[in-house]
C-alpha cells in the first residue's frame, strides 16, 4: 500500500520542476525578443552618444578596412560606418516605430468602431480601407512618397497609410465576436454606454492578436523603410539611414564588402527581433489557439 503510495506520488511533478518545464522555448523565444527589443531601443535612443565618431566626418582612411580605429571601416570618403551605423539605425527605427505607432492608432479606431458599430458603417469604412488594401504596400508607399516628397514626415505619414488597413482588419475580426458575448449584452442591458462597452468589455479581450501582428508590420516596416531609402526616397543626406548606406556601398561590394554587410545585417537584426518577439507573443498570449 505505501508502495503504490509512494508511486502516485512519484509521478507528480515538483512545482520547481513545473516551473522549469513552463521557461521552454516559447518563453525563450519571447525573452530573446525582448532582449534584442532593447538593444535596438538603446541604439533609437542613445544613437548619438554611442557613436564613436560624427556620422559625416571624413578622413583620408577612405574605404579602410575593419580596425582597431574604425571597428567597422570606412565608407568611400573615409566616413566612420559604425557610426553612421548607429545614428542610421536611430533614423530608420524611429521612423519605423512611429509609423507603425500612428497605423495602429489608425487601425484600433477604424477596426474597433466600424466592427462594434456593424451594419452600413461597417461597410462603408471596410469598402473604403479595401481600397487602399488593393494596391500592394511597397508599390502604394513609392507612389505616395514621390508625391509628396522624400521627407522623414511624408515618410511616416505615408508607411502609416499603407499598413493601417492591415491593422484595422486584425482588429475588426476579434471584435465582430467579442461584442456578441453575454457580458457585453448584459453591461449594455444596464445602461452602459457604447463607447464604454468597447473600451473597457471589447478592447482588452482583442489586444492579443493586436500586438503580435504590430510586431509583424514592425518587421515589415524596417524592409519598407530600407528599401525607399535604397531607392533614393528615404532621408536625404547628410542624415545617413540603413538603407541610403546600402545604396551608397552597392558599388564598391567586393572592393570593401564591410560597408554592404554591416548595414544588411543591421536590417536582418531588426527584422528578426520584431519576428521573434511576435513569435513569442503569439504562443505566450496563445493567439489562435494551441493544439
Amino acid at each position: 500500500m505505501s508502495e503504490a503510495g509512494e508511486g502516485r506520488v512519484a509521478t507528480v511533478p515538483a512545482p520547481s520542476a513545473r516551473r522549469r518545464k513552463g521557461l521552454g522555448p516559447r518563453q525563450l523565444l519571447l525573452a530573446i525578443g525582448l532582449a534584442m527589443v532593447a538593444v535596438l531601443g538603446v541604439v533609437m535612443i542613445f544613437g548619438p552618444q554611442l557613436a564613436p565618431y560624427s556620422p559625416s566626418a571624413t578622413s583620408l582612411d577612405a574605404l579602410a578596412p575593419p580596425s582597431a580605429q574604425h571597428w567597422l571601416g570606412t565608407d568611400l570618403i573615409g566616413r566612420d560606418v559604425l557610426s553612421r551605423l548607429i545614428v542610421g539605425g536611430r533614423t530608420t527605427l524611429v521612423i519605423t516605430v512611429a509609423a507603425v505607432g500612428l497605423a495602429l492608432a489608425a487601425g484600433l479606431v477604424l477596426g474597433l468602431w466600424s466592427g462594434f458599430v456593424g451594419g452600413l458603417t461597417d461597410q462603408i469604412v471596410m469598402r473604403g480601407l479595401d481600397i487602399v488594401f488593393a494596391f500592394p504596400v511597397f508599390l502604394l508607399a513609392i507612389t505616395v512618397v514621390a508625391a509628396l516628397g522624400p521627407t522623414i514626415p511624408n515618410l511616416i505619414m505615408t508607411i502609416a497609410i499603407v499598413y493601417t488597413p492591415i491593422l484595422a482588419r486584425v482588429v475588426r475580426g476579434p471584435v465582430l465576436s467579442v461584442k456578441r458575448w453575454d457580458h457585453v449584452e448584459a453591461a449594455r442591458s444596464v445602461g452602459v454606454s457604447e463607447f464604454w462597452i468597447m473600451v473597457r468589455h471589447v478592447l482588452p479581450l482583442v489586444i492579443s492578436p493586436i500586438l503580435v501582428e504590430t510586431s509583424l508590420t514592425l518587421a515589415n516596416t524596417i524592409f519598407t523603410v530600407t528599401a525607399l531609402s535604397f531607392l533614393g526616397l528615404g532621408p536625404p543626406p547628410p542624415d545617413p539611414n540603413w538603407g541610403g548606406m546600402l545604396a551608397e556601398a552597392r558599388q564598391f561590394m567586393e572592393l570593401a564588402p564591410w560597408t554592404v554587410i554591416a548595414p544588411g545585417a543591421a536590417i536582418v537584426f531588426a527584422s528578426l527581433t520584431f519576428i521573434m518577439l511576435a513569435n513569442g507573443l503569439r504562443d505566450r498570449l496563445d493567439v489562435g489557439g494551441r493544439q
